[in-house]
């Protein structure tokens, strides 16, 4: 019998007139209780009887009769015959009954061994329609994903995605991501090495394998170790590529994983650095093709990239910690990329507003490692080879043990008489090579130890120094700032009192309080533009500001706060303004102690009053982030 039957009576059923369908297809309980019997009781069943079967579950009044005359042992049954053609029309039936929420529970309990053993079978369409209705009966199933992973089959599922057939490997990398639900399961599945097994589906062609793959690895790389292993297995070009798919599905799914993928710094910025966060920016800017994980996506990549970050959206949350290396290069629109600041700090003094740096590291110092004596006296060795030929002689017999020969050697080198007709302007080397054609015995033993020494030397001396690396200034006035507040600032009971004596620190640190009708007279351009001349350099530590405005301020706020466990956000306003947000909690009413209020979000003044904490929404808090 054909195995390619069942498809032609499906193909058939679906072609046909509705009127026709409805006659043919549906059936009542006398029906299919004759359908099921004689399956059950036929040593060898036609394959256009099973598919038969098969395009009658489209409908879930069938499905529900056949149900209750037990259909699901019957198919179970005929997953265990020789013929290919009845394996594969008994896995589809089994798929659409899935459908049904008691035949899935009851097939998910008899067929779930059988369907995990066809996956390793030689013929591929019966691969297909095994791993096809594994999808449909652990979607939405726990108890039949842990069955399939009871059975043994997550290393088949994972072979088969380096398969040649596009729907299997599909329906393999949807099973496994039903599977990657329950972390058990997902680590078993990371143990199989499934995030290398997904690069060759990601670089497929066919759009389908492509969501899918996209899908499994956002289900699975919710771990350090499997994004390191996507990283490091080369998946994550073949994945940025899937953003720019034309596909919605694709597109979706491939921000999806690209959102999860980006949850630590490496990998974050390994997509960088393939472009994904040009592309997201790119499909966030349209209508048609942004979605929802689009903009998370773009979110969590610009989390790992707070310069850019800050640039273009004007804002960081208390979660953005600022770390050293950070730098405020000022307001930019979407879609342009930032200079690294390497770059910025390499360029001429010029008419931007200054870039602020903060960066408080200390230089770690390199690690000094004896120089082994081996190594000491070769490197004497080379040092002293480069005066004259004889003293490289004494050093190899020196480094020989064999010095009594040596010496005999070279004495006999150096006693032997210019033959006739060569010029007495010869170097030693030249009488070394002649002698050595003529010598006999010991000589042309010796020449060969000779060689052996002098040969790896050239090596030692031909290194390459090593590339510089190039290392942000340091600041040590923000190191000392550091200190300060964690000795004077951090050990304060409440958080109410850090934020204020902190305010009130970064005010006094940046010129002091600023009256309201005399700010226009503070003249804090003149300043920057003073340490932008003395530096040469656009670049401007924050330490070395005295003379600061309101995003100055409200910059190295964030900074110091960050440093010691006070949760604010940074906020860029217009002309130069910017502000801080904290969340505290109000004081219990009077008359109920112990009662805890929800937390609200105040405005810190580092300008007027510094430390005054201004409820946010309120007028006097608009008015300090607006002129």
């Amino acid at each position: 019998m054909n195995n390619s039957l069942c498809q032609k009576q499906i193909t058939k059923a679906h072609e046909a007139p509705q009127e026709t369908i409805t006659r043919d297809y549906r059936f009542g309980k006398h029906q299919a209780r004759g359908k099921v019997h004689y399956m059950s009781s036929q040593s060898v069943i036609p394959i256009n009887a099973i598919s038969r079967v098969f395009v009658s579950t489209q409908w879930a009044e069938n499905r529900k009769i056949l149900n209750e005359q037990e259909v699901e042992k019957c198919l179970v049954t005929l997953l265990g015959t020789d013929n290919d053609g009845t394996k594969i029309a008994a896995s589809q039936a089994i798929s659409t009954m899935c459908e049904n929420l008691a035949s899935k529970q009851t097939i998910g309990t008899l067929g779930i061994p059988q369907l995990v053993q066809l996956l390793s079978s030689d013929n591929e369409e019966v691969k297909e329609a095994a791993a096809t209705a594994l999808v449909n009966l652990t979607t939405a199933h726990l108890g039949n994903a842990s069955a399939v992973a009871d059975a043994d089959g997550i290393e088949p599922l994972i072979n088969i995605l380096s398969t040649k057939r596009d729907g299997a490997v599909a329906s393999a990398a949807t099973v496994l991501t039903n599977l990657a639900i329950q972390e058990p399961l997902r680590l078993n599945i990371q143990s199989h090495g499934i995030m290398s097994a997904l690069v060759e589906p990601l670089n497929s062609t066919n759009s389908i394998v492509q969501s899918r793959a996209a899908l499994a690895v956002a289900a699975v790389c919710c771990d350090a170790e499997a994004r390191a292993e996507l990283r490091n297995s080369g998946g994550l070009d073949p994945l940025v590529k899937l953003l720019h798919s034309k596909h919605d599905e694709v597109r979706r799914n491939a921000c999806w994983a690209v959102m999860v993928c980006a949850s630590d710094e490496l990998t974050a910025a390994e997509m960088t650095r393939l472009g994904a966060l040009d592309i997201l920016e790119e499909i966030n800017l349209s209508i048609g093709r942004k979605n929802n994980f689009s903009e998370a996506a773009l979110d969590k990549i610009l989390d790992h990239n707070l310069p850019q970050k800050y640039s273009q959206t004007g804002y960081l949350s208390c979660n953005n910690i600022i770390s050293d290396g950070f730098y405020d290069y000022g307001q930019v629109k979407r879609g342009v990329k930032l200079l690294s600041l390497e770059e910025l700090s390499s360029q001429e003094l010029n008419d931007h507003r200054a870039i602020i740096l903060v960066n408080a590291k200390l230089p770690e110092p390199e690690p000094t490692t004896p120089v082994p004596i081996e190594e000491r006296t070769m490197q004497e060795i080379v040092t002293t080879r480069i005066g004259s030929s004889a003293t490289i002689r004494k050093a190899s017999k020196e480094k020989n043990r064999s010095q009594r020969e040596f010496s005999n050697f070279d004495s006999s080198l150096e006693d032997k008489p210019e033959s006739p007709g060569r010029s007495a302007s010869i170097n030693k080397a030249g009488t070394r090579e002649k002698g050595s054609r003529k010598g006999k015995g010991k000589k042309e033993e010796e020449k060969p130890k000779e060689e052996e020494i002098e040969t790896p030397m050239p090596k030692i001396m031909e290194e390459v120094p090593e590339k510089i690396i190039w290392l942000p200034p340091i600041d040590i006035i923000l190191q000392d700032y550091i200190n300060e507040i964690s000795k004077t600032i951090l050990p304060l009971t409440t958080t109410k009192e850090q934020v204020v004596q902190l305010a009130q620190f970064v005010a006094d640190k940046m010129g002091g309080p600023i009256e309201r009708d005399k700010l226009h007279e503070f003249s804090w351009e003149l300043h920057i533009s003073e340490i932008e001349y003395e530096l040469k350099c656009n670049v401007v530590p924050i330490g070395k500001i005295n003379k600061g405005t309101f995003y100055h301020r409200a910059l190295l706020f964030k900074v110091l706060a960050d440093r010691i466990g006070i949760g604010c956000s940074l906020v860029r306003g217009e002309y130069n303004r910017g502000w801080n947000e904290v969340k505290l909690v109000d004081d219990s009413p009077l008359g109920i102690p112990g009662l805890l209020l929800p937390p609200r979000v105040f405005i810190v003044d580092l300008m007027y009053q510094p430390g005054h904490l201004m409820k946010d929404g309120s007028p006097e808090a608009d008015h300090y982030r607006r002129i």
